[in-house]
């Protein structure tokens, strides 16, 4: 009778300084958003705008990143030229993630929108980005 010795299930080193990076990626998203939140607000965005309240804009910062990495991490596996790809794929998807706020800003479909709720929204979108680009760029490097 063979006996295998049980392994111990801790995540490899990747894994786990992937999601740290992850982690403090959107926690650093976060509070730049809470920023732009409250300079929306200061510019005539309603205080009370359900877009920019902490927990609408957390769910969402978090849904993005984490899309975001699942979107990169296919790219890289996948792609011939990674680099090349999302250097084309990450400014396209930016603008389109612009387009929801946009149409908002026009359509005004969620009561108590102003230009400086819109606007706030998009420069979220690009807070995220600016964030979390770097964040994917630092969790990629160790998993080659």
């Amino acid at each position: 009778m063979t006996s295998t010795a049980a392994r111990p299930r801790t995540a490899p080193r990747s894994t786990l300084r992937t999601a740290a990076l992850l982690a403090a990626g959107t926690v650093a998203a976060v509070a730049v958003n809470a920023v732009v939140a409250t300079i929306a607000v200061a510019a005539g965005a309603p205080a009370g705008y359900g877009p920019l309240t902490f927990p609408a804009y957390t769910l969402f910062t978090i849904v993005g990143v984490v899309i975001g990495w699942v979107g990169w991490s296919i790219v890289r596996r996948r792609a011939r030229d990674p680099r090349r790809v999302l250097a084309v794929l990450v400014p396209i998807v930016t603008l389109l993630s612009l387009v929801p706020d946009v149409l908002l800003l026009v359509f005004r479909f969620i009561p108590g929108t102003t230009p400086a709720a819109a606007i706030g929204l998009m420069a979220m979108h690009l807070v995220v980005v600016a964030i979390a680009v770097p964040t994917y760029a630092l969790a990629s490097s160790g998993r080659e």
